[in-house]
This record gives C-alpha cells, structure tokens and sequence, in this order.
C-alpha cells in the first residue's frame, strides 16, 4: 500500500500563487509516476500533470501550460505542483495519483492509469 499525503491549497485571489506538495509513503517505488488531477463541484475528474521518475517525462492539461510547472524530489517521495497566474476556473479539488511503474505517455492523463490517490487539497481562487 502506498499512502499520499497533500497540503498546499488555499483560498487566494486571482493572479496568486500557490504549491502544492504530494508525499508518498509505505511501500513505494524508485520507478513512479505521479500525477495531479483536479475536480470542481459538479464537473468530472480532470488531468493537470504527471511526471515520471524515470527520464523526467512530464505532462500538461493544456489550459495549465505555462502557468503551472510540476517538479519532484524523489528522496523524499515528493511531487510538487507550482501555480501561478491562478485563474477562478482553476478552482478544484486537487488529487494526487500514484503508480509504482513508468505509466506509457499515452495514458499519463487517465485516471485508470493510477492505482494510489490522495485525499485532495482544496484550491479556491476567488476575488
């Protein structure tokens, strides 16, 4: 079993920065991909980024390319999630996903594709 633990998100006005952390613990793998999804009330499950531990590959939802920029310390089992720019409709729920294999580019963004998740952390940007 593999628990993710997140923190970071905030109420913050538009044109705000946040981080977010996602650590994992228990039985994790040197080989990882992690991924952080969002879902806003009514809406479904929605990819923002993954990263891979091997080879640094990464992914963006579109609408988050270049204002959001994921990085990871994997001695610590962490991912993180820089966002910038905040705009109202980033505010979500967002997830931490976890699986202990290298995730094929193609399946980065689906759900299925990760068998750990964390509980999500709140972010709210609103003026």
């Amino acid at each position: 079993q593999v628990q993710l633990t997140e923190s970071g998100g905030g109420l913050v006005q538009p044109g705000a920065s946040l981080r977010l952390s996602c650590t994992a613990s228990g039985e994790t793998s040197a080989t990882n991909t992690m991924a952080w999804f969002r879902q806003a009330p009514g809406k479904e499950r929605e990819f923002v980024v993954a990263s891979r531990s091997r080879g640094g590959a990464t992914s963006y939802e579109d609408s988050v390319k270049g204002r959001f920029t994921v990085s990871r310390d994997n001695a610590k089992n962490t991912l993180y999630l820089q966002m910038n720019m905040l705009k109202p409709e980033d505010t979500a729920l967002y997830y931490c996903a976890y699986k202990g294999q290298q995730v094929i580019l193609s399946a980065l963004s689906y759900p299925e594709s990760y068998v750990y998740w964390g509980q999500g952390t709140q972010v709210t940007v609103s003026s």
